[in-house]
């Protein structure tokens, strides 16, 4: 066990308000018991559990470079919701996804980020580049940016894309120590001119006891998976060992970042 706990709310979907079509996954806006408002990943939706597991892993590691990113919730949702859903697509997706799900704290008024237009520090810009470097984050685009300005600051959304070895478990060690190709695509790269900086103050704080805290808070039901023999003990360790062996080849992604903007220039 970790000796850094981290601590996660338990809260009850008590309303579904509407989905986010946007989102090829069909997030949806709801309320819970707590009173807050969250949008919510859905377990039964098509990336399934693992994109619930590399958003809360993302969005943990993310609060560790002290980046703004919304607080996470364990949702809990009922089968009466599917039952009173008129459209047969959330319908579906409601029904598959009783349990245990990921909820974000909605951020009401909240705008997308645009590159042309919202300013990013590069100190910023490089924590965020160098994050999604070490996870493999292929989700952050000027299509698709997966960040927000609310109250005239910049907040992180949306890590499920990350970690995308997990997709196929037999290949984790050579993904491990691959370069990060998209990483030319990113859309604060040109931003991103003090990664070694970054590297250096920041990596420390990613220790073993700290990776295996925010592995340990993973709810068992979201690392199981049909016709796979790994334990969910098993599967955080997996997850363990890529995410330190990708931390201690950084230089492998610090060099590759600095390359790919050097060429697009």
């Amino acid at each position: 066990m970790g000796t850094n706990k981290i601590e996660i709310r338990d809260v009850n979907i008590i309303r579904y308000i509407q989905p986010f079509r946007e989102g090829g996954s069909l997030p949806g806006l709801v309320d819970a018991d707590d009173g807050f408002s969250y949008v919510i990943k859905f377990r039964g939706a098509g990336q399934g559990k693992k994109a619930l597991v590399a958003e809360f892993i993302g969005g943990e590691l993310a609060r560790l470079l002290d980046l703004r990113m919304p607080e996470m919730v364990f949702a809990e949702l009922d089968e009466s919701f599917a039952r009173m859903e008129p459209d047969e697509e959330i319908q579906d997706l409601l029904r598959f996804s009783v349990g245990k799900n990921l909820g974000v704290h909605f951020l009401n008024g909240a705008i997308t980020f645009d590159a042309n237009v919202d300013a990013v520090s590069e100190e910023e810009a490089s924590k965020i580049v160098w994050l999604d470097a070490l996870l493999m984050n292929v989700d952050r685009t000027a299509r698709n940016t997966n960040m927000l300005i609310w109250h005239k600051e910049l907040w992180l959304i949306d890590h499920g894309a990350s970690l995308y070895f997990h997709h196929s478990w037999d290949n984790w060690e050579e993904q491990m120590t691959k370069p990060f190709v998209q990483i030319k695509d990113h859309v604060l790269l040109n931003r991103a001119a003090h990664v070694r900086e970054v590297d250096s103050k920041y990596r420390s704080s990613f220790s073993a006891d700290v990776v295996t805290s925010i592995l340990d808070a993973i709810p068992d039901e979201w690392l199981q998976e049909e016709g796979r023999t790994l334990n969910p003990d098993e599967v955080r360790e997996v997850y363990r060992k890529f995410l330190l062996g990708r931390l201690a080849q950084s230089e492998v992604f610090l060099n590759q970042i600095e390359n790919e903007r050097k060429n697009s220039i």
